[in-house]
């Protein structure tokens, strides 16, 4: 089995590739395999956002790994207007549901409840396959840990971190 523990800056060439939903690009630890067959386990650091297309990972074995974004059912929605392309946006928002956000449209995962209120809020919804790539958010993963004195990261506690009190 290959193994993978960390993340490498985007090369020109690689050895292998992984083709992956974006369900399994946000995953740190999972069993899968590369697009010709070969057993993969993937150990990543906790907390990083979500492998995007393109992005290279090293293997134990010193081999490079590209990621490609697996092609997925999913909603692309556009609006007559800016207005209520943002009232959809903020609609969907709402219920947490995971956007990627281009020039007039905007792409979720197929939902057939989610398609009905999109209808329902007059947008333009139209089934695709494509690779996903949503927003990570402004509140996803990454570095937290204090930095006490440092002012650039010196910031109160998210809300999501529960018990904790200045």
């Amino acid at each position: 089995m290959l193994t993978i523990r960390q993340r490498t800056a985007p090369r020109p060439e690689w050895d292998a590739e992984l083709e992956l939903t974006f369900e399994a690009r946000s995953k740190s630890r999972l069993r899968c395999f590369t697009t010709s067959g070969e057993e993969v386990g993937l150990f990543l650091e906790r907390g990083q956002p979500p492998l995007a297309d393109g992005d290279c990972l090293l293997a134990g074995d010193g081999r490079i790994v590209r990621v490609r974004a697996r092609p997925e059912r999913l909603l692309h929605v556009t609006c007559a207007s800016a207005f209520e392309l943002t009232r959809a946006a903020y609609h969907l928002g709402n219920r947490h549901v995971a956007l990627q956000i281009g020039d007039g449209w905007l792409r979720l995962l197929d939902d057939y409840v989610l398609k009905d209120m999109l209808h329902q809020l007059g947008a333009g919804v139209e089934a695709i396959e494509a690779p996903f790539q949503p927003e990570h958010g402004a509140y996803g993963g990454g570095h937290h840990h204090s930095h006490a004195g440092e002012a650039e990261f010196s910031y109160a506690p998210k809300l999501h971190q529960f018990g904790v009190r200045k």
